[in-house]
């Protein structure tokens, strides 16, 4: 399981290095292969393991291509699905048309989610957690199966 929030610098090539304590699980659950593709909500980036997007793709692909909200998530999703490998010192190259979606420059934020990371420019994750943060929880009802969990 991937947690935590990173705060990682990019190089002038696009490169970002996975944290250390993301590597040997990295390459134990898909050798190192990545798929970076763009969150349709938000401008970051998802970061999946090779074998978690698959599924993923599988699902997705299996829409109806005639229902228009299908359409975008597959052309938006699938569109951008960019396999990455970890290179020989730990990097992931995001490739230049993701950075640009994103606004990623220099400063990046990488966010575990469980199965995947999400990718982010340090600004706009700033400005978004603070938003979410600041959301008076009265105007924002949490759905019926998080209301099951206790924290």
């Amino acid at each position: 399981m991937f947690r935590g929030v990173n705060n990682i610098n990019m190089d002038a090539k696009g490169r970002v290095a996975l944290p250390t304590r993301y590597r040997e699980l990295v390459r134990d659950r898909c050798h190192g292969h990545l798929v970076i593709t763009i969150d349709t909500d938000e401008r970051c980036l998802l970061v999946y393991p090779v074998g978690e997007w698959e599924e993923i793709e599988r699902s997705v692909s299996a829409l109806s291509s005639f229902d228009k909200a299908n359409r975008r998530v597959q052309r938006l999703l699938i569109g951008h699905a960019t396999d990455v490998e970890l290179d020989g010192s730990d990097r992931i190259l995001i490739p230049p048309p993701l950075r640009q979606y994103a606004e990623i420059d220099k400063k990046v934020v990488l966010i575990g989610q469980g199965k995947k990371f999400e990718v982010w420019s340090e600004r706009l994750w700033e400005e978004k957690r603070e938003a979410w943060i600041q959301e008076d929880s009265a105007d924002t009802a949490l759905p019926a199966d998080l209301l099951t969990i206790s924290l």
